[in-house]
């Protein structure tokens, strides 16, 4: 605090002096000199942060391209492997087909003498009916394949979504082991 004494005849007096302008206007130029730095400060930083900014992008860019490229490796792998699974499964299912028409076409002859002829040549025609579904099988590739499931889906509805309960059924029996747990 500022030494004052007051006398009735004295004017106030104080130990300090009023600032001049020289001093305000040092002060303004300090702060004006501040505010510049500053912004040049946040300009720099402003740079800074968009080039790291950009960098972020080009590594994330380039991590998704790899990425990308990885994904279309395994695609490729997956449908080379889903191709050959699919021609060794129609293969097998042909083979099973001929095999079983000829287990039946082989069992005419017992079933004519147990059951009686007309039984046996229902089963001669079920085997042969077996034996040429077999070979329309192997001799087609999976585009036609494909048709002809289309074809036979859009003119029975009904019989293939019977089909389709029973192979899921069987195919649950035999997943499940046909255990009874």
């Amino acid at each position: 605090m500022a030494d004052t004494t007051l006398t009735p005849t004295d004017t106030v007096t104080t130990d300090t002096a009023l600032p001049d302008a020289n001093d305000t206007v040092s002060a303004k130029g300090r702060f004006t000199k501040a505010i510049e730095e500053a912004k040049a400060g946040a300009e720099a930083l402003k740079g800074e942060a968009i080039d790291k900014g950009a960098a972020y992008k080009a590594k994330v860019s380039e991590t998704a391209t790899d990425w990308v490229g990885e994904a279309k490796v395994y695609a490729d792998q997956a449908k080379e492997l889903s191709a050959t699974l699919a021609v060794e499964g129609k293969a097998k299912a042909s083979d099973a087909l001929s095999t079983l028409g000829k287990v039946i076409s082989d069992n005419a002859g017992t079933i004519d003498n147990k059951l009686g002829v007309q039984y046996g040549d229902y089963a001669r025609t079920a085997a042969r009916s077996i034996q040429e579904t077999a070979a329309k099988l192997e001799s087609k590739d999976f585009g036609e394949l494909g048709n002809d499931v289309k074809e036979f889906v859009q003119k029975s509805p009904g019989i293939a979504i019977g089909i389709a309960a029973v192979a899921g059924f069987a195919i649950a029996k035999m997943l499940s082991g046909g255990s009874d747990d």
